[in-house]
Parts: structure tokens; sequence; C-alpha cells
């Protein structure tokens, strides 16, 4: 197999693992694909992602496929190709290490080692000591930007943040009177619903909360059961029962962040009625500190989070430093310097001190453009 197939293999495998994206935290999203010879030629014989909730984990899932096609004895030989280093340890499932290894895999292809510690390099080893062959390293960096979300929760012990926001062509997000629906048209609203499916949740500030009255779901077609987690940072717990994201919380989860000396009435009648109260120590300025906020949606799993607040929580996110990413969708309207900017001051008083990304892409969307970014460490 040369490398331009064992490539091809592998892409195939990260396209199976975005599938997952949104919908497995707090596990990484992996695909695998087992390849099988026959009459000499591979042929692609089972594919798995990981599925809802995080369980089965892709190989599971691929192996189950292989067998009920085909026959227990199937993946004797085979070749798996994994977007993430298979898991050494035992949780709610077995280690996928054992399943590979019980099932007579000749060569495991692996994207990339999975940074958690309880697997980092133990999953390969435990293959390698039972006499399979490991390659390690094909498409690499495709397979981590999957996994950023997971990666972050990993390593800083946070969500990857992604900010989005749809701003005219002078970053105004409304109006000087406050009218913002809608900058962008239908076809990039769409998209952003696409975004929202594939996102563990979406934050925004009491203040949009307020104004909106906002239901944050995913309402395109078939994709109602992949609405995220609505987050808002309500400091003081003003936002009304009857909000639609108050009254749907049984049926999509909402939680909100808010100070830890709040009224216990008030907490218990929001959590009676469906919503998680994650109470946060506040900072300096006696506002919630976003970034123990973001620790805290950490510890509870999340991996990534799409932030859809005003200029406000836009602000506050980049004065900590805290934006992974940027989707920026610009329509092709003026509105002038009487309007809302995308982001309120932060502080920054020197270029040289301003957060800079690098753009990943851009995309036409019906008479709108969506750029992406990502930040430069």
């Amino acid at each position: 197999m040369n490398a331009a197939e064992i490539d091809n293999y592998m892409d195939t495998a990260l396209r199976l693992a975005q599938r997952g994206l949104g919908n497995v935290w707090p596990n990484p999203a992996v695909g695998c694909v087992i390849v099988c010879l026959r009459d000499g030629l591979p042929v692609v014989a089972a594919r798995g992602w990981t599925q809802p909730g995080g369980r089965p984990h892709a190989e599971a899932a691929a192996l189950e496929q292989l067998y009920r096609r085909i026959g227990p004895d199937a993946a004797r030989g085979a070749i798996a190709f994994v977007s993430l280093e298979p898991c050494s340890h035992h949780g709610r499932t077995p280690p996928c290490v054992e399943a590979l290894i019980a099932a007579g895999i000749g060569r495991v292809v692996v994207a990339c080692e999975d940074p958690d510690p309880r697997v980092s390099g133990r999953g390969m080893a435990r293959l390698r000591d039972a006499g399979i062959e490991v390659v390690t390293g094909v498409r690499r960096e495709a397979a981590e930007t999957i996994n950023a979300g997971f990666f972050s929760r990993i390593r800083k012990g946070r969500p990857l943040v992604t900010w989005k926001t749809a701003t005219s062509l002078d970053g105004r997000i409304a109006t000087a009177s406050g009218h913002s629906q809608w900058i962008t048209g239908d076809v990039a609203r769409a998209y952003a619903h696409l975004e929202r499916a594939c996102h563990d949740a979406i934050l925004i500030g009491a203040g949009t909360a307020a104004h909106d009255n906002p239901r944050l779901t995913s309402r395109l077609p078939g994709l109602s059961a992949r609405s995220p987690v609505r987050v808002v940072l309500d400091s003081h717990l003003r936002l009304p029962l009857t909000a639609h994201l108050v009254a749907e919380a049984g049926a999509t989860p909402t939680w909100l962040i808010a100070r830890d000396d709040n009224d216990r009435v008030r907490v218990r009648a929001l959590r009676d009625l469906g919503v998680e109260v994650l109470e946060v120590p506040v900072g300096n300025d006696q506002r919630i500190d976003i970034g123990a906020a973001l620790d805290e949606l950490g510890n509870r799993g999340l991996t990534r989070i799409l932030i859809e607040g005003g200029a406000r929580v836009a602000a506050s996110l980049v004065a900590g430093d805290f934006i992974d990413r940027i989707q920026w969708y610009r329509a092709p309207k003026l509105v002038g310097a009487g309007g809302l900017p995308a982001a309120m001051p932060f502080g920054l008083d020197n270029l040289s001190r301003a957060p800079r990304f690098a753009r990943t892409g851009m995309r036409k969307l019906g008479d709108d453009w969506l750029e992406s970014y990502r930040r430069l460490e």
C-alpha cells in the first residue's frame, strides 16, 4: 500500500470523525476504517465513528459492523486506520486496544497521539507489545484540528472557544437603535445553524438573552436533535422564568453561569424548572470571572463552545485571551459609526499587543462571506 492510498484511507477516517463533533463530548470525535485484503487488493470492509454521548467508540463500532457483515474472523490481518490513538484504559467501555488485539488486527495506522494522560502513548505501546505493527503521524495536523476542542480541555482545562459574529462591512452587529435582524441572508444563517450542530454548547450574555429571547437551537431539517447546550452568562440570574431558554430547558439543556452569592430562592426556582445553575466566583471588577467560567465548562466535559453573545461578552473573552477561533460572517452592507460594534473596548492601547489571527478559509454564502480564523500562538 503506497503513501497516497494510506493518506486516502486516513482522510476517510477523518471525515467519519467529523460526524461526531458536537455530539460526543466529553469524548473525542474519532473515525475508524478497517481495510481487508481480497484477492490481494485492499478493500474497505467496515467504518465506524464515535457514537452520540461518546459510546461506543469508533474502533468498537467499526469492528461490530465488520463482524455483522462478514464474520468473526474477518479482522485477522486487516489494517485499521484510526484518527486518534486507541484508548488503553477502562472507562464505561473496555479499552479499544483490547478489542483490536482480540480481533486479530495486523496493523494499525494512527493519525495522532491522544494527549489524555490515561492514554498518551500507552495505547500504541499496548498494540506493539501484542505484535501489531503501528504507524503514526498520518494526516496528523488535520486530525489535531478536528479534535482541537478535546485537546484544549485536556491540556488547558477549558473548551476550545470559537467567536461567531455577523457584521456589516464596517464591523457593526446592529444599528444605533439596536436593530439587528437580519444583517446576513438566509444562506449564511442556515450555515450558522449547521455550525451550532457541530459544537457542544452556545454561549451568550444576559443582555443578548433578554433582548432577543433566543432559542439557540439548530433549526435545520434533521438536526433538531443536535442542538447544543445553551449557556448564558447571567451574573445576577435575571433571565426571566418565562424566557424560551428556561421554558424549554427540559428539551434542550440550559446552563446559567452566575455569581456564587445569588439569592438561594431564585437559584432553586431555576433549578426546579430544569435549568443548571453554575456558580463561579467574581473577578476584581465584581463581574463573573470569565476564566473560572470556562474552567467550569471544561470540568463538565464541554470541548467546543460557540460564542454568539454580544459585544461585551466578546470583549471580555478577547481581553482574557480566550478566543481560539473566529467565524466572521460579513454582509455587503454599511451601518456607520453609530452602530453597535462587534466587540466593545477591551483595554488595548498599543497595536503591538493586539491579538493576532491567521485566516484559515473563506466561503461565499449567498451575498455574504464567511471568514474563518485561528489564533496565532
